[in-house]
């Protein structure tokens, strides 16, 4: 693959860090409760041409245990913007898809149930394992983690005025009730990141040690979907 190779100084978890008998490829999030999510940038390469987003995932010891990439269609992308489809790739450390990620082309207007934004999540690669749903609240961001079966799991729900220009993001991840805090997305303000364009598109994921790696793998799904939707940088 074309971005295998790409930045070989991050230290990739080694497999015999990985726990047994977990399925496959979904084993690095095992005894994990925080990701670092970061897009990378060929500084070198007009916006113009480029062709895809790419991200590194890693795990709590700064070690890279993903490497994510949107094949991006230049026309939808600056045509469509955040409304655009996309298919989103996670790969291992050996370039075996583990986890994909579709979202169809919808208009971001939250006022129509055909407009709010959902994300179809398969692990390993061609099996759903679940969806994360946009559903509709008058002032905040909220969204929905379903299973396979499509019964509702988990919430999250975003800040009213949605801006990292000024402050943190933070959505957080929430029970049924939304009355227990299970976990966070968060994004620092680009205001404080000292200019750096490589943490100005970094963003953090928080979950419980214990839950189940599908649910963790849901998680990551959601982020990337308020990545695109709420923090998404081009240079």
């Amino acid at each position: 693959m074309d971005f295998y190779d790409k930045q070989r100084a991050i230290q990739w978890t080694r497999s015999s860090d990985i726990i047994s008998n977990s399925p496959a490829g979904l084993e690095h999030l095992v005894g994990v409760n925080q990701l670092i999510v970061c897009q990378r940038f060929d500084l070198e390469v007009p916006d113009c041409l480029k062709s895809s987003k790419t991200y590194e995932v890693m795990n709590n010891q700064g070690q890279r245990i993903y490497f994510a990439e949107e094949r991006n269609n230049w026309f939808l992308h600056h045509l469509c913007g955040i409304s655009r489809p996309f298919t989103l790739k996670i790969y291992d450390n050996v370039g075996q898809i583990i986890i994909t990620m579709h979202k169809a082309l919808r208009c971001t207007c939250c006022w129509s149930s055909c407009c709010l934004q959902k994300l179809v999540v398969k692990a390993p690669h061609g099996e759903e394992i679940g969806y994360v749903c946009q559903y509709f609240h008058p002032f905040l961001p909220k969204f929905k983690i379903k299973n396979k079966n499509n019964k509702d799991i988990m919430k999250i729900r975003g800040p009213c005025l949605v801006s990292n220009c000024l402050w943190d993001l933070n959505f957080r991840l929430l029970s049924l009730e939304e009355e227990i805090v299970i976990g966070n997305i968060s994004k620092p303000c680009t205001s404080s990141v000292g200019g750096s364009l490589t943490d100005a598109d970094k963003f953090r994921v928080q979950f419980p040690m214990d839950l189940d790696i599908k649910s963790k793998a849901l998680i990551l799904g959601a982020s990337f979907l308020i990545d695109y939707m709420y923090f998404e940088v081009w240079p």
